[in-house]
């Protein structure tokens, strides 16, 4: 079965997100930070991380670097409503650090399911023999 790991300190996102995933049929772990997100895919990898920018104690795009350091390979979707104190967007600069592909918060169940499904697909160089 697909495991999918989401890291995001919002309860209720990652509650949605687990809902919406499982309702797809994919096995779903939680995490509510960076580290606690490092420390469960080492127990337990993951096929996908879902992770959150604006986190306490590690930041999404830390916890990008760190990933995309130790498992080049990982795939990651990013997700954001944006900054706590400014008005920035950090998804392009996730991108830029490892994450395929970005989606910014609300989250639309249709473009999560699309997005899951772009980045679980087999990849070209998977696919080639």
């Amino acid at each position: 079965m697909t495991r999918i790991l989401i890291i995001d300190d919002d309860t209720q996102v990652r509650s949605m997100l687990r809902r919406t995933l499982e309702g797809q049929g994919y096995d779903v772990a939680e995490a509510g930070n960076g580290n606690e997100g490092i420390a469960s895919f080492s127990r337990n990898p993951a096929d996908l991380i879902i992770t959150d920018i604006y986190m306490p104690e590690r930041e999404g795009l830390e916890t990008i670097i760190e990933l995309k350091r130790e498992y080049p390979d990982l795939r990651i979707l990013a997700i954001s409503g944006g900054s706590r104190d400014m008005d920035l967007d950090f998804l392009p600069v996730a991108q830029k650090l490892g994450a395929q592909r970005t989606l910014a918060k609300p989250i639309q169940r249709e473009d999560l399911l699309s997005v899951v499904a772009e980045l679980l697909a087999p990849q070209d160089k998977d696919t080639a023999a």
